[in-house]
């Protein structure tokens, strides 16, 4: 398996950890209401499980598995899948810190474009390697 492809998807593992963990935090203060601010991590919590554990490991998996045709076989532009792990962990850091800590109003924004550009470089990546069934 790829460096790239063992990275996204641990990294997306370490999301599922802390997402899960930010899950069990609000659901045992609903039914034991002890501390009310656990409420904040709700947003965080989304952003966690949603962006940073299913997305990374979709585009681990991408990476990994997407067919090869050039010759030699390469996996195509790796600048570009590189620089859409490193926004989107950016821009999953940013939205969660712009929840935490709400004086930071602009930064889900900024984190939102950075999921964004990750994204459109992804694809941008993946794209030549997508080819219709039976065309070699």
């Amino acid at each position: 398996m790829p460096r790239l492809s063992v990275l996204f998807i641990r990294t997306g593992l370490v999301y599922l950890a802390i997402g899960f963990t930010f899950g069990g935090i609000l659901l045992f203060n609903k039914g034991i209401p002890i501390f009310p601010a656990s409420w904040a991590l709700l947003p965080a919590h989304i952003e966690l499980l949603l962006i940073g554990w299913t997305l990374q490991l979709i585009m681990g998996v991408a990476f990994w598995i997407l067919p090869r045709f050039s010759r030699p076989p390469a996996r195509g532009k790796e600048f570009l899948a590189w620089l859409s792990y490193y926004l989107l962990n950016l821009g999953v850091w940013l939205v969660i810190s712009s929840s935490l800590f709400p004086q930071w109003n602009g930064m889900t924004t900024l984190g939102r474009l950075a999921e964004t550009v990750a994204a459109a470089a992804f694809a941008l990546h993946a794209w030549p390697r997508i080819k219709p069934l039976g065309a070699g």
